[in-house]
């Protein structure tokens, strides 16, 4: 239903790629669109610490030190699968690069840089494993590949299937180093959905065959927030956009029919989170409104050096609001089944500030690699999982430096994460949900230090990487992993909800054909579909998604890696 203005309840990427979407194609003008929104950044964040202290959660908590700089995750771009996103950034300039797009930045910093990764995995005693012997027996086999060759028409019969229960007769598959890296590569688990696995495996089949060096990973030149977010932002902004910020829309207001299947947006009722006052929006008839409707990084908290990140026991700003509208109508999906199982979906992470580059280079002699290249990921000695079985202790990101504008030369940012917070350190006797940023950086340097080729091991320069800690923050994401719960089909709703007729829902919780979330393409397709739906665009001219699946020599070459 064509319409003339439009309300983006939220303010990431999804959103903002409906906007772009709306003047370019659409033809609107910047002042038809306006943004309500807690933030500017979604889940695509980056900043000094002392500038993003105040949001949410942390602003009445704020921490003791507030140096350094902070990115609650990161994004690995897929130039061959991210086809929407690479097509919105084509149509923006960059932030940081004059007279390029922001699409052109990219490519231009990724081609320079290109990944290739040396040291995928380690494991004490062992150092770098060989990562292209991915490690399957036939059951493996056998149970992939139903996986890969199962038709889009039969998704369904993975309908509330976890990954470990479709592999359950075949425990050795997550001893695995495809299991390793895949797990850590995307943020997979045993509890996560078969049949977002299924997706994954078929849209990202090319990168099957490659993924021990990551070479199908490009990159950003800084950061997400700076390389992605800012030029949007900037670009929005210069066209007439409204973006209100610090605004959490608390209830819906909805047209009353007669048989309640109509679906009307007719007011909003928020709260402005500065002065704690409730504000009311009129939506008229001539208004869509674009719901992006759960966030991964809603309810986080940050910690510091010295103080852990602490549990924030909110459902969550976007996924409360879902919440009231999924209770009204029954067709929009079942928020609990992403938002009310943290232990499913928790993770922490942490940005590591130095003031030298002294931790840079020891990571970069064990490894063998130079900074930008890398997913590292350690592997414990022993077995830490239910079933016995050893897994991945923690996981690093050294980004090619500067990864941060307004970082100084000297200076190093290196990222990190614990994919099961409740799990103890080997070498702090504690949760990781429970550490501080000193005690993170204690269990990676005895992570490193298990792998160390010598000949001198990196404990021999503790001192001086303590030394040069500017700060370590940890971030705690009850929500992380959400968008990989266990689900059916229908417990996302789609982006224009059967019987809608102002109302479309953004992001990585709504349900598109054969697309994979935690990527920026579902999220900026779902606004491109979003977009042409109200400025009446066919949906032909959405940007084509190619199928590598029922391509036969890369499905030719998946085949042969399984027997690698």
């Amino acid at each position: 239903m064509q319409k003339k203005k439009a309300i983006m309840i939220g303010a990431g990427i999804a959103n903002m790629a409906a906007a772009v979407y709306l003047i370019q194609e659409g033809k609107w003008r910047g002042d038809q669109i306006t943004f309500y929104s807690l933030d500017d950044h979604g889940s695509n964040d980056g900043a000094p610490v002392d500038t993003v202290t105040d949001e949410y959660w942390n602003k009445n908590h704020p921490l003791e030190n507030q140096k350094g700089y902070v990115a609650r995750g990161g994004r690995m771009l897929n130039y061959r699968t991210y086809v929407d996103l690479m097509d919105l950034l084509s149509r923006i300039p960059s932030a940081t690069e004059p007279g390029m797009t922001a699409e052109e930045d990219t490519r231009d910093f990724d081609a320079k840089h290109p990944t290739f990764d040396k040291a995928r995995l380690l494991e004490g005693g062992k150092g770098i494993i060989d990562g292209g012997k991915l490690g399957f027996n036939n059951k493996d086999r056998v149970l992939l590949t139903k996986l890969i060759a199962m038709p889009d028409s039969e998704e369904e019969k993975l309908d509330n299937v976890t990954i470990a229960e479709y592999f359950k007769d075949d425990p050795h598959f997550f001893e695995t180093n495809f299991w390793f890296m895949w797990e850590t590569t995307f943020a997979f688990r045993t509890r996560s959905s078969a049949q977002e696995l299924r997706r994954y495996m078929h849209q990202m089949i090319y990168e099957f065959t490659q993924i021990e060096h990551l070479v199908g990973v490009n990159r950003t030149r800084y950061n997400q927030y700076e390389s992605i977010m800012l030029p949007l932002i900037n670009y929005l902004k210069e066209q007439g956009c409204k973006i209100i910020l610090n605004r959490r829309v608390i209830d819906w207001e909805f047209k009353e029919t007669a048989m309640q299947d109509e679906i009307t947006v007719t007011g909003l009722k928020m709260i402005n989170t500065k002065t704690q006052e409730e504000e009311h929006v009129v939506v008229d008839g001539d208004t869509g409104v674009l719901f992006t409707n759960g966030s991964i990084t809603d309810s986080a908290t940050l910690g510091d050096y010295e103080t852990p990140a602490e549990e924030n026991m909110d459902y969550g700003a976007a996924s409360s609001l879902w919440k009231k509208a999924s209770e009204k109508f029954y067709n929009l999906g079942n928020p609990d089944k992403f938002f009310a199982d943290r232990d499913a979906s928790e993770w922490v992470s942490f940005t590591l500030t130095t003031k030298n580059h002294v931790l840079l280079n020891e990571i970069t002699r064990i490894t063998t690699q130079e900074p930008g290249n890398a997913l590292n990921s350690f592997i414990s000695t022993t077995p830490i999982t239910p079933l016995g079985q050893k897994d991945v202790n923690m996981s690093i990101v050294v980004h090619h430096q500067p990864h941060f504008t307004s970082q100084k030369p000297n200076e190093t940012v290196i990222w990190g994460y614990f994919l099961y917070p409740r799990r103890r350190g080997e070498f702090v006797d504690k949760e990781y949900i429970k550490m501080n940023g000193k005690e993170m950086l204690e269990e990676l340097l005895g992570q490193l230090s298990k792998v160390d080729p010598g000949p001198v091991n990196i404990r021999e320069k503790e001192t001086e990487i303590y030394d040069s800690v500017i700060n370590n923050i940890p971030v705690y994401m009850p929500y992380a992993s959400a968008l990989f719960n266990n689900r059916a089909k229908s417990d996302r709703p789609k982006v224009i909800p059967k019987h809608s007729t102002n109302l479309a829902f953004t992001g990585e919780f709504v349900e598109q054909p054969y697309q994979m979330i935690f990527t920026e393409q579902s999220a900026v397709r779902s606004g491109e579909i979003a977009a042409f739906h109200f400025a009446g665009i066919p949906m032909s001219r959405l940007v084509k998604t190619p199928r590598y699946d029922k391509d036969i020599p890369t499905l030719m070459r998946a085949a042969k890696k399984m027997f690698d």
